[in-house]
Order: structure tokens, then C-alpha cells, then sequence
């Protein structure tokens, strides 16, 4: 039973992040490009922290020993697939796409509802992911909505910018957004019955999740990094990444298990 409290109150914690749209579109642009270089940073180390320092070991308890780095390569290739054909759509939120620049309305229109659709995907995704990690442990799952948190915060910038370029009222673009970030919690609900019906695929799915974990740090977020071209905002990021990886440590040791 606590646990699928702990699982209900982070996942709608995850989907209330889908109002930060209405801060967004309050600041300068420049302000604006700073504020998610920061989160763009710290969503990195955080992400990759929770790979290394939580999905992973656990993931190499659960799963034999022979397969387990199988499943992994799979996770990542799966949100490979997911990012690359299913979601290509989807705006992540960086840089570019607060002010996506399309000329004919109606199809950025047409863009923004495959940005729903592609964003419901992923949240339900997460919340699976969310409480797999909360049924191995208080700690792990933690880390995972810290870590999920912080990569939903530019995207979900963006995803309320498109809306609003795609001709929806701001009123109009809040409530879709918040509505498919509540997928968030059906992700995580539907997999609180399917993995304790079938117990082990808790083992297979924090598997699948380090690999992706790593796919989203290294191939999505950390080539976002590398556009920085003043070394001074450089280093700013990098500490920043590395103070992303240093809470989610942090966290194994403040709530051991």
C-alpha cells in the first residue's frame, strides 16, 4: 500500500510540472534560453546518476546475470526507436523549440497534436518506469522522479510554446498539456497491477529503463551541451551536470534501503 501511494503522489508531482508552460512564456527569450541550458544540464547528470547509481545495480539483482545487459542494449535501442520514428515529432523542449518557426499555420497546428499524442507516449512510459522503481525501493524511486522531473521541465516548456504557436488559446494549451501529463499516472498505475500480477518483469522493465535512462543522458541531452560555445557557460553547465549526478548519490545514501 505505500508503495502505490509514494508511486500516486510522484506521478501526479510529475504531471503538475506541465503547468511550468505558463511561467515559460512569461520571460525573455534570452532569460528564457538560460533558464533551460540550466535545466538542460542538470536533467543530464541527474539522468545519467539515476542509470548508474540506481537502475543499474538493481537491475543486475533481478535479472540473471547472462541477460541482464541484454535487456539493457534493448532499453536503449528502444528509446532509440521511440525518439527516432514514434516521437521524432515531439519537441524536447531545447533551445529552438519555444519559438518553432513554421510557416503555414495549419500544419504547425497538425504538429502540435502529434506533439500530444508523441508526449502522452512518453509520460506513460515514465510512469511505468516511475513505479517499477518504487516497487524495488523508496531510494530508487526517489531518484527516478528527480530524474524524470528534470527532464520534463524543458520539455514541457516547449510542448506549451508549441500549443500556443500552433493557434490554441493559453488557457486552451494549459489544459491539453496538463490533461496528456496525467498519462503520467496512468503509466504508473497500470504498472502497479501488471508487475505485481507478473513480479519479475519489475526486474525486466528497470532493465529496459537503464538503457534508456543512458540513451536520453547521452544521445538526446549532452549533444544539447556541446552548442554552448561560450567557455565560460561551458563550465557553468558542466558543474551543473555534475551537480545533477551528485544529488541522485546523495539520495541512495540519505534514504538507504
Amino acid at each position: 500500500m505505500s508503495s502505490l501511494i509514494n508511486i500516486i503522489v510522484a506521478t501526479v508531482v510529475v504531471s503538475l510540472f506541465s503547468l511550468v508552460g505558463i511561467y515559460a512564456l512569461s520571460l525573455k527569450e534570452k532569460t528564457l534560453h538560460s533558464i533551460l541550458l540550466v535545466l538542460v544540464a542538470f536533467s543530464a547528470g541527474s539522468i545519467l546518476g539515476a542509470a548508474y547509481f540506481d537502475l543499474l545495480p538493481e537491475a543486475m539483482k533481478l535479472v540473471e546475470e547472462s541477460v541482464v545487459f541484454i535487456y539493457i542494449t534493448i532499453g536503449f535501442i528502444s528509446f532509440f526507436f521511440l525518439e527516432r520514428f514514434i516521437y521524432w515529432y515531439h519537441g524536447h523542449g531545447h533551445e529552438a523549440d519555444i519559438s518553432v518557426k513554421i510557416a503555414d499555420r495549419a500544419a504547425t497546428k497538425g504538429f502540435a497534436y502529434l506533439n500530444l499524442i508523441g508526449d502522452g507516449i512518453h509520460n506513460f512510459i515514465d510512469g511505468a518506469v516511475i513505479a517499477a522503481s518504487f516497487l524495488i525501493g523508496f531510494s530508487v524511486g526517489l531518484a527516478t522522479t528527480v530524474a524524470v522531473i528534470f527532464h520534463e521541465l524543458p520539455q514541457e516548456m516547449g510542448d506549451y510554446g508549441i500549443l500556443v504557436y500552433g493557434g490554441f488559446k493559453r488557457r486552451e494549451a494549459l489544459l491539453l498539456n496538463f490533461v496528456v501529463a496525467l498519462t503520467v499516472i496512468l503509466g504508473g498505475i497500470f504498472a502497479v497491477f501488471f508487475i505485481e500480477t507478473v513480479e519479475t518483469l519489475s526486474g525486466l522493465l528497470i532493465a529496459l529503463s537503464a538503457g534508456g535512462f543512458i540513451y536520453l543522458a547521452a544521445s538526446e541531452l549532452i549533444p544539447e551541451l556541446h552548442k554552448e560555445k561560450n567557455f565560460k557557460k561551458s563550465v557553468v553547465q558542466f558543474v551543473i551536470f555534475i551537480l545533477g549526478i551528485v544529488l541522485i548519490w546523495s539520495l541512495g545514501i540519505v534514504f538507504p534501503e
